[in-house]
């Protein structure tokens, strides 16, 4: 007898993402208004980007700049010839009513990221994930819900223009992400992927960057789609995984009760931990696009694109693999290492001060991780620099000092700075190897707790981290620890 396969094994999700990162330019798209977030509302605006009978829009040169570093950055085809759409979009926060996009020549197409998964077993997962397309286009304003007139009571809504004409790059995937997981961490991956060009700041608590998924779900080895949901509303990573998981879930269960899934737009409810319908999905048919009349259409000069390409750094991915090959660090080791461009850089620069690799990433990814995230710090804010962390490291490779005595500095070096030998130097921390020097102390010691002596000899052995904290007490941490313990163990054992 053949049991069925479980419902859950019965079918597959395929998924897609639609990223709007939005560009870190100084001004915005069309015009010579500020980007500054958090502004006065509707105080960054001016004619054009309000739509005004009459203006007229003047590409934003770093605009293009960033979309095509960005595009060669996900290995996609810059387009020799692009140009700019109108998009008919009826919406109250869009003064004009139409959006500057790009429909039928964006400026890059056809490329890839690599995302990487670890097992459980610590070992990476790559795959690569297929990039649609990449345009550039104007966002929309935002609408400030909330509050009551107070002569009729109702609610009402408020607009506010100064987002409208900030420059977005909108980044289409292929639908080749099939979990959750892989979807939250390709959005992870875009993300570093842009911060390490410096073109998006990728905040997404503050609408830097959004995602939108779109998701349908179909027999197990069918080679057709199954109808097309897109989930809006996810400010976090987490967030999109849980709202895919839950998705595929509502999908599946509407498909196995005889139901039909309607193309939707969804929105992520956070507290319920749900989806929920929010219109029916336009078609491009919808938009009704055609050429904007008032922008010429774009052609890269070859050595303005040579100069764009020259000018890129070495990419998240590129240094995960070049990580492990060249310092043999796990997969584990070089994810959390260059998940920041200026962590990396700090650690870089460790090593080029002559440090040996896993004791600095370990630093790095501990103590120093550690405080960063308490005081809600970026790297380059501290005092400690790659050159201090290089002699705090040797200083522990050579038996002056111990680990103990290492991390009680630290947080004076990360604060003030300077130099880890003259600290020592300064504060007489210089570790105690001296074998006759231990002998010594470790006498006194034993006399000084006959009781404890008596009963480790009469079984209790765990008493060992008794005596070896007590003498590390006794010496303020400076006993070199092996051979301490290599002292003491003799002594204990008579």
């Amino acid at each position: 007898m053949v049991t069925a396969a479980p419902v859950k094994t019965k079918y597959e999700a395929v998924i897609g993402l639609e990223t709007h990162c939005q560009l870190s330019t100084a001004t915005k798209i069309f015009c010579s208004c500020s980007t500054e977030f958090g502004s006065e509302p509707n105080h960054n605006v001016c004619p054009i980007c309000m739509g005004m009978p009459g203006v007229l829009p003047v590409l934003n040169e770093t605009v293009l700049e960033y979309a095509v570093k960005a595009g060669t950055a996900l290995n996609c085809k810059i387009s020799d010839y692009s140009k700019f759409d109108r998009k008919q979009y009826f919406y109250p926060d869009l003064p004009k009513n139409y959006q500057v996009s790009q429909f039928d020549l964006p400026i890059a197409e056809h490329g890839w990221l690599e995302i990487e998964l670890i097992d459980e077993d610590g070992n990476p997962n790559r795959k690569r994930i297929g990039i649609t397309r990449l345009h550039m286009e104007e966002d929309a304003g935002k609408l400030v819900h909330g509050g009551s007139d107070r002569l009729s009571g109702s609610t009402h809504s408020l607009a506010d223009y100064n987002r409208a004409g900030v420059p977005l790059a909108e980044i289409v995937s292929e639908p080749d992400i099939r979990t959750g997981q892989e979807a939250a961490e390709y959005a992870q991956e875009m993300r570093r992927i842009l911060r390490y060009l410096g073109v998006c700041d990728g905040n997404m608590q503050e609408g830097s960057m959004r995602c939108d998924v779109n998701i349908s779900v179909r027999p197990v080895g069918q080679a057709e789609f199954g109808t097309k949901v897109e989930i809006k509303n996810m400010n976090s990573f987490n967030a999109i995984g849980r709202a895919i998981d839950y998705e595929i879930e509502r999908q599946i269960e509407v498909i196995e009760s005889g139901g039909t899934i309607a193309q939707e737009t969804r929105l992520w409810e956070e507290g319920s931990q749900r989806t929920i319908s929010m219109r029916l999905k336009e078609g491009s048919s919808d938009y009704r696009y055609f050429p904007e009349p008032d922008l010429t259409p774009i052609e890269v000069p070859p050595e303005k694109l040579a100069q764009w390409k020259s000018e890129l750094p070495e990419l998240p991915a590129q240094k995960r693999h070049r990580y492990e090959a060249d310092f043999g660090l796990s997969a584990y080791d070089v994810r959390n290492l260059t998940d920041d461009r200026a962590i990396a850089e700090f650690f870089e620069a460790t090593l080029a001060a002559g440090a040996p690799a896993k004791q600095s990433a370990n630093w790095i990814m501990g103590d120093i991780t550690g405080y960063l995230k308490s005081e809600k710090l970026e790297i380059g804010a501290i005092a400690l620099t790659p050159e201090a962390l290089t002699e705090l490291i040797l200083l522990i490779e050579n038996n002056t000092i111990s680990s103990k005595i290492a991390k009680d500095l630290l947080p004076e070096l990360l604060t003030q700075g300077g130099s880890p030998k003259a600290l020592v130097e300064a504060k007489g921390l210089t570790q105690i190897s001296d074998t006759s020097a231990l002998d010594s102390l470790i006498d006194e010691l034993l006399l000084a707790h006959p009781t404890e002596l008596e009963q480790y000899r009469g079984g209790k052995t765990k008493l060992q981290g008794f005596f070896v904290g007590q003498l590390m007490k006794k010496t303020g941490g400076r006993a070199d620890p092996k051979l301490a313990n290599q002292l003491l163990l003799k002594k204990l054992a008579g």
